[in-house]
C-alpha cells in the first residue's frame, strides 16, 4: 500500500499564541485547536504524562498543514545551539510559496522573524529567502518570477 498523503508537519513551540499569529500573518487559516492527554497520546508519542495544547493550521488552497504543539508536561528540551543553523541534521526548514516575498517578510518581522542571509534571485524563475520563526525554525520563502 501507497502513502496516501502527507497530513501536516508538526513543529513544538513555547509561545502557541504567538505562532499561531505569525502564521495566521503568513496566510495560513487556523481549522482548529485541541488538548492533547490521556494514555492514548501517551503511547503514540512514546512519552508519559502527555499535557499539551495543540493548533492545526492549513494553507489557503488546503494543500499543506502545520500542526502546532505546545507541551505543558513533560516539558520541551531546547536544541543546543537555541538557535541550529540551516545545515542541522534532522528537519531542515519549511517553504512557503508567496506572491510578494518583501512584503510578506515585512509583516513577519513584526512577528519577531529574523532574516538569515538575504532575498537572492535564483536565475530568471525565484527570489528565495531563509527566515527564522517563533521556537527558532527556519522557514523559507520563494516568488515566483515572471
Amino acid at each position: 500500500m501507497a502513502v496516501q498523503r502527507m497530513d501536516n508537519v508538526g513543529i513544538v513551540v513555547d509561545d502557541l499564541d504567538a505562532a499561531v499569529a505569525f502564521f495566521a500573518e503568513l496566510g495560513m487559516e487556523l481549522e482548529g485547536t485541541a488538548r492533547i492527554e490521556g494514555l492514548w497520546a501517551d503511547r503514540t508519542v512514546g512519552l508519559d504524562g502527555i499535557l499539551s495544547d495543540i493548533a492545526m493550521l492549513r494553507t489557503p488552497d488546503g494543500s499543506g498543514r502545520l500542526e502546532l504543539a505546545k507541551y505543558h508536561t513533560p516539558a520541551a528540551g531546547r536544541p543546543e545551539p537555541a538557535a541550529p543553523p540551516p545545515n542541522t541534521l534532522g528537519l531542515h526548514r519549511v517553504m512557503f510559496a508567496v506572491d510578494d516575498i518583501d512584503d510578506t517578510l515585512a509583516r513577519l518581522r513584526t512577528h519577531g522573524a529574523e532574516l538569515l542571509g538575504e532575498v537572492a534571485r535564483y536565475e530568471n524563475a525565484y527570489r528565495l529567502c531563509y527566515l527564522r520563526g517563533p521556537a527558532g525554525i527556519v522557514l523559507a520563502l520563494a516568488e515566483q518570477l515572471g
